[in-house]
């Protein structure tokens, strides 16, 4: 930060002295994209024109009075794409491989061989087709498996997915894929949208994987699945209730891997973050267009922005 507190003047606040801070603020930078507090404090905001947040997520600061404004909202677009898609080709060999259950023999020094799967061969159904999307399609390719897209409108000619299927059409198109991965944003067509209709349509050899946001499935929808053998497998990185409560049957169902809203953080991540804040804050003070600028009224960034 040292560049922009050279430039401007920079106030440092947490939850409790944010409606304070905003108050004369050009800018806001909500460095933790985790807190809900923008929306109670956004009453101080008498002269913000840009909001940037340190995610590729904005439903933190979707409220309607930010949405509906005139000020400019950026993300950090681009920071977690290389790191989610290999968490998410790690479970998928993890899946395949059973290593957890490799893990719980070796604990136990039992000597017991198995066959495994193969990782090739077996079909992904990305849901979700921006940059992290495009990443992970780029990676489960290159390890032998054919990735099919999920977003908006369907096509038949995307140069990571080949074809993308539109979200409509979600549940007949389910029993196609062995493995289902969702890294959509959370917008008002995509909460809810893996609940039980949708893992009844999974193969019963499916396996889930959702690294986008907690809400965008019914986790007690998932749970009944999970236990009814409606699905294989499942690795949630994100949960609707953040951290997930002790007592959560998600920590013990054997199918299941948890992480801990992880996926994307490597080392030096955090630093990364504020470079992205950093180089557009220089091209805002020097009238050039910023980077990552979301479209308000879909949620995201388009593609090409």
């Amino acid at each position: 930060m040292d560049s922009i507190e050279s430039a401007a003047d920079v106030r440092y606040t947490d939850e409790k002295g944010l409606a304070e801070a905003l108050r004369g603020a050009d800018a806001l930078f909500v460095y933790d994209f985790l807190s809900g507090a923008v929306p109670a404090a956004w009453h101080a905001a008498d002269r913000i024109r840009w909001v940037h947040i340190a995610s590729a997520g904005v439903d933190p600061v979707m409220f309607p009075e930010l949405r509906d404004s005139e000020v400019i909202l950026t993300n950090s677009r681009g920071v977690f794409d290389s790191s989610i898609a290999e968490y998410v080709l790690g479970v998928v060999i993890a899946f395949a491989k059973d290593l957890s259950r490799s893990l719980d023999l070796q604990r136990e020094r039992r000597w017991q061989h198995r066959e495994s799967e193969r990782v090739a061969g077996r079909r992904a159904l990305v849901v979700g087709t921006g940059p992290i999307g495009r990443a992970i399609a780029r990676l489960l390719r290159a390890a032998g498996m054919p990735v099919s897209g999920m977003g908006r409108r369907a096509r038949d000619d995307d140069p990571d997915f080949g074809t993308v299927y539109a979200s409509a059409d979600l549940v007949r198109v389910l029993p196609e894929f062995d493995y289902v991965i969702a890294v959509a944003p959370l917008t008002e067509q995509t909460k809810g949208l893996f609940d039980g209709a949708a893992f009844a349509a999974m193969k019963p050899t499916a396996r889930f994987v959702n690294v986008g946001r907690g809400e965008l499935v019914v986790t007690s929808d998932l749970v009944q699945a999970l236990r009814d053998g409606r699905i294989a497998g499942a690795a949630l990185d994100v949960f609707e209730t953040e951290p997930l409560p002790s007592d959560h049957p998600l920590w013990t169902l054997p199918n299941v891997l948890v992480s801990p809203h992880m996926s994307g953080d490597f080392a030096g991540w955090r630093n990364t973050l504020v470079e992205v804040f950093a180089d557009n804050f220089e091209r805002w003070q020097t009238d050039l267009p910023l980077r990552n600028v979301v479209d308000k009224q879909l949620g995201y960034v388009p593609s090409g922005h």
